[in-house]
């Protein structure tokens, strides 16, 4: 039985991973490692084949002229997110209209090829966190994020003239980037979440940033029990094993970051995934 649900696990993480779109959209794949700013960006991987913009040629993180506004965001995350990632729904909804009008600005910049992989990965990371809260805004009061019908499935926000799900903006775009870090920058609005930065992410910061909420995810005790041969992790490392895995295991990947390191033995437990609202009290 418990190698049979080993097989499914590994059976809907590939399918979730493949079903998404990026619906014509040029994504690009972040670098083999992003600690070496030197190193040339792989070639795009993106669905749009037939564009005529020609390739970003950066071959570094360092954006001079970027694209795009965050600030609105930022301001928003300032106001209505604590430092420990729990959020204030109730000044969100009060504030709904300048929610409203950053959603529909990221709604109206169509990502282009000439965008740099740091404009992507920042762009795409604010369009689920800010559509998120969204989602939740639109639905509140709510206990959880899984109270509400077909939350990540159903396609509720736009861009350009195409509609999205949470889903296909995760699964379709992001973990096509070939960045397993950025699953520790999206946020679910549920406790065992990465906490939601209170920090936009731009051009010039994603990289630090998503450097930052990995290692606080890692190591923060609410989220992962780390210890040498009886870690207990989240459950996050068991439905996306397979984005830990390009440079060794998943163990490998933690020690990378975590203070406490895990034998390469060690026997992983997960933690059930607690899906309360991450909701300031």
């Amino acid at each position: 039985m418990k190698k049979l649900n080993v097989i499914i696990v590994i059976v809907v993480s590939a399918f979730l991973f493949s079903c998404f779109s990026a619906k014509g959209l040029p994504i690009k794949m972040a670098k083999e490692n992003t600690n070496i700013s030197t190193k040339q960006e792989k070639p795009d991987a993106t669905l749009d084949t037939n564009s005529n913009i020609n390739d970003d040629v950066q071959t570094d993180y360092v954006t001079l002229n970027p694209i795009l506004n965050h600030k609105p965001w930022d301001d928003l995350l300032k106001k209505y997110v604590a430092n420990n990632g729990d959020v204030d729904y109730k000044g969100f909804k009060n504030d709904s209209q300048k929610l409203n009008d950053y959603i529909n600005y990221l709604s109206s910049k169509v990502p282009a090829k000439n965008w740099s992989i740091n404009e992507q990965l920042a762009y795409f990371i604010n369009v689920y966190n800010a559509n998120t809260i969204k989602l939740i805004i639109d639905n509140y009061p709510t206990k959880s994020i899984k109270d509400i019908k077909n939350p990540w499935g159903k396609n509720r926000l736009k861009i350009g003239d195409k509609d999205y799900s949470l889903a296909d903006i995760e699964n379709g775009i992001l973990r096509k980037m070939n960045e397993p870090r950025i699953h520790f920058a999206i946020n679910c609005a549920s406790f065992s979440c990465p906490k939601l930065l209170n920090t936009a992410y731009t051009a010039d910061n994603v990289q630090d940033l998503m450097e930052r909420a990995t290692k606080e995810f890692i190591n923060n005790t609410e989220k992962n029990n780390l210890s040498a041969n009886n870690p207990k992790l989240s459950e996050i490392f068991k439905w996306y094993k397979g984005d830990f895995k390009d440079n060794g295991s998943v163990i490998d990947y933690i020690n990378q970051y975590a203070t406490i390191k895990i034998s390469a033995n060690a026997k992983v437990n997960y933690i059930d995934y607690n899906w309360n609202l991450n909701e300031q009290n």
